[in-house]
């Protein structure tokens, strides 16, 4: 809930303290920003045009693959290196429909006293509808995540960063000195299967050298974890794990569900990982 976090924010327009007044998030400067119906708040500026977003399509298909539970063991595995690190405000940078923030919080929730908050940032509406009722505690907020964040300096305990954008210096900003941020990049070997007939996309092969050189300056790394998950797919959850990521914006439904036709059913389809869990220099 926005009331859980908003303590954490500031004004995106001035830099002022902002405060929950009704159904809208306001500055001690007067800057006003309406809460939406679904509970989420868009703090971009207006007239920003959200181009990278993620489709309402993409977050449908997004949805409905993570219900499936085929990657409950990467959401297990990313809660299990967030409880070593005991957070109390959890930052999800491109947190899409809140799957892996809400599997974190769930993870620390057991734990005494009233748990940790989550802030839940994506530049994409769609996304943050389901993200604000994802888990207890979570506050959602529309922001382009490759500009400043609207977030106070060392905000966060931990930061999470599963397949988005990495904005170095603001993860430095927010988090706490002696913080932890937990990045997710999908290893060489993902969706191998289906790069081919569903002409995907391929993972970059400069990958690590370019997450080196983007977080060296910022951030020490401490462990690095390698996670493959075996699926069984069925043609419909091969079309929409297809269809919630970055090569959606390239591949032809159609043209894909004609290619899917042509393979067995389940599909054998290798899902490949690496965690890396950094501390600020």
């Amino acid at each position: 809930m926005l009331d859980d976090v908003a303590g954490l924010l500031i004004c995106p327009v001035c830099g002022a303290d902002v405060a929950l007044a009704g159904a809208a998030l306001r500055c001690t400067n007067g800057h006003t920003f309406d809460v939406a119906r679904q509970g989420y708040v868009n703090l971009m500026p207006g007239g920003a045009r959200p181009g990278t977003a993620d489709t309402p399509d993409m977050v449908a298909a997004r949805a409905a693959f993570l219900e499936t539970g085929h990657y409950h063991p990467l959401a297990a595995a990313l809660a299990a290196l967030a409880s070593v690190a005991e957070p109390d405000v959890v930052l999800d940078a491109g947190a899409g429909t809140g799957y892996y923030l809400a599997a974190v919080l769930d993870a620390l929730r057991s734990r005494p006293g009233p748990g940790p908050v989550g802030v839940a940032l994506d530049i994409s509406s769609r996304a943050l509808r389901r993200a604000a009722r994802a888990a207890p505690r979570i506050g959602a907020i529309a922001w382009d995540t490759w500009q400043p964040f609207p977030v106070r300096s060392g905000a966060a305990s931990l930061i999470l960063n599963v397949f988005a954008p990495r904005n170095a210096p603001e993860f430095h900003r927010v988090l706490r000195p002696g913080g932890t941020l937990i990045v997710v990049t999908p290893a060489e070997s993902h969706l191998a299967e289906l790069i081919a007939p569903a002409a995907l996309l391929t993972v970059d092969e400069q990958k690590d050298s370019r997450l080196a050189a983007t977080l060296g300056p910022y951030f020490s790394q401490s462990e690095r974890r390698s996670l493959t998950i075996p699926l069984r797919l069925t043609h419909p959850e091969a079309a929409a794990l297809i269809a919630m990521g970055p090569s959606a914006h390239h591949t032809d439904p159609a043209a894909t569900a004609r290619h899917l036709a042509t393979l067995p059913s389940p599909l054998p389809v290798t899902a490949a990982f690496d965690l890396t869990v950094y501390h600020p220099r």
